[in-house]
């Protein structure tokens, strides 16, 4: 008798925990738009990741370097972002993460030195890439442009924070620290291609 009611507990707790719908790509919040994009921004390795990447690579070139990538990354992604809502032919490319992950990574890891100008352009072709991915997604989810405006903003305030934190860092052994990510970023990038390739 009492294996017979946890039987019936059991299949009545799995079925009241069935989710009642499945999202994919995008987080909804129920806050409305700009909220599910600051949370899809916040809950996506995929662009957060390597935007961190970016943002310390900006921060090791100096504050220059730091508020050309805080302005040149958001409006790429931005306008990236638009393309992606009025023309979404591709909602994601793997390739093209594994290779931000891979690119910007070993960027931090080796702290290259390419100079103020390329770290921008850098920012601005991550931006439009990404963004446009997004932007993709949105439309797919119609979120539209509010969605999209949520993500910018997140993204400004990350790119601000992170990098200010590394133009800030001037003790050698902090340095390490930040190159050490680089390489963590690039393990990932390398467990993201095995995942990729493995599919």
């Amino acid at each position: 008798m009492r294996r017979e009611t946890a039987r019936r507990a059991l299949f009545a707790a799995a079925v009241l925990l069935l989710p009642h719908a499945a999202h994919a790509h995008l987080v909804t919040t129920g806050l409305g738009p700009f909220y599910d994009g600051v949370s899809h921004f916040a809950l996506t390795p995929e662009d957060l990741v390597p935007a961190l990447a970016l943002a310390l690579l900006a921060g090791q070139h100096g504050a220059r370097a730091g508020r050309l990538a805080l302005f040149t990354l958001p409006a790429g992604w931005l306008l990236g972002g638009l393309l992606g809502l009025a023309l979404p032919a591709v909602a994601s490319a793997a390739a093209l993460t594994t290779a931000s992950f891979l690119v910007l990574g070993g960027l931090v890891a080796a702290e290259a030195r390419l100079g103020t100008e390329k770290v921008a352009g850098l920012a601005l072709l991550f931006g439009l890439l990404h963004g446009y991915f997004n932007g993709a997604a949105m439309a797919l989810a119609r979120l539209g442009a509010l969605g999209l405006v949520g993500i910018v903003s997140t993204l400004f305030v990350v790119v601000a924070l992170a990098a200010a934190a590394v133009v800030a860092i001037h003790a050698p052994w902090a340095r390490i620290v930040v190159r050490v990510a680089g390489s963590w970023i690039v393990a990932i990038g390398l467990l993201l291609l095995g995942w990729t390739l493995r599919g």
